[in-house]
């Protein structure tokens, strides 16, 4: 999953792809490098981001939207918490919701997911990107987030959604410590209980700074240290600023991993 911030405030790459016309250049280039799906986002979710109203918001991803999925045949996610910018977004031709609130109820996108069919990516996040790291605390964190998605589950479940259309992802540096973090990366492989897909998002975060020391754009050896764990572990999808390196790093895994004994 190739990453499109529409935004000026995004930690990796804000403001390089804030104008429709770059953003749209930079989604082709990473499917041409290898990504086989585009998350477009126009809200930062980076701690302390600010909030974005779904007026502007609409008037970032839409354009992008329309744009790219008329240009490429890899489908398109809308990485929102928004019921309506989620389902303009569907209608503008993206085929999957990233919802990286999804403890929220949405009856209204659940209805609308329900009737068009398009996939739904249910991710972990203790509190807002405005309090998530406000001394983030869990009794047990794979635990807590193993009975979230069970919960989340059965709610999908009642709300019409089929299991086939449901992703979760575990949320890494969304409410946790770096503990927590490397605790959810050591026990990647509990969540296949689920029997759903995985997502793991981790390029180039600060929890991978922390443990190497590294800053921001010095991340990609560690963030493709975790991708390798990930794909080991079970994990199907992989969120990606790096794409063409994370391209090549999974493929050469696969061709190890699935080599004659």
């Amino acid at each position: 999953m190739g990453v499109v911030n529409v935004t000026p405030d995004s930690f990796s790459d804000g403001g390089r792809f804030f104008h429709p016309e770059s953003a749209v250049a930079h989604g082709l280039a990473l499917v041409e490098q290898g990504a086989e799906i585009l998350d477009i986002g126009g809200e930062s979710t980076r701690p302390n981001a600010s909030i974005v109203s779904p007026e502007e918001e609409l008037r970032r991803v839409i354009p992008v939207i329309k744009e790219l999925s008329s240009r490429v045949k890899v489908p398109i996610s809308i990485d929102t918490y928004k019921s309506e910018v989620a389902i303009a977004a569907l209608e503008a031709g993206a085929s999957i919701v990233n919802d990286v609130r999804a403890w929220e109820i949405k009856p209204e996108l659940y209805d609308h997911l329900r009737k068009c069919g398009a996939g739904y990516i249910a991710m972990h996040m203790q509190g807002t990107p405005q309090t998530m790291q406000q001394k983030p605390h869990y009794e047990n964190v794979v635990e807590e987030i193993q009975s979230f998605f069970r919960e989340r589950l059965q709610a999908l479940r009642q709300a019409g959604l089929s299991e086939e259309q449901i992703i979760f992802d575990p949320g890494i540096g969304f409410g946790k410590t770096l503990e927590h973090n490397l605790q959810l990366m050591r026990h990647l492989g509990r969540f296949k209980e689920m029997a759903r897909p995985l997502l793991l998002g981790v390029s180039r975060k600060s929890f991978i700074g922390k443990v190497t020391g590294t800053e921001m754009e010095n991340r990609l050896p560690g963030t493709l240290a975790c991708t390798v764990w990930a794909v080991l572990q079970g994990v199907q999808v992989i969120r990606a600023h790096d794409v063409a390196a994370t391209f090549q790093t999974v493929r050469m895994l696969e061709a190890i991993v699935n080599s004659p004994a």
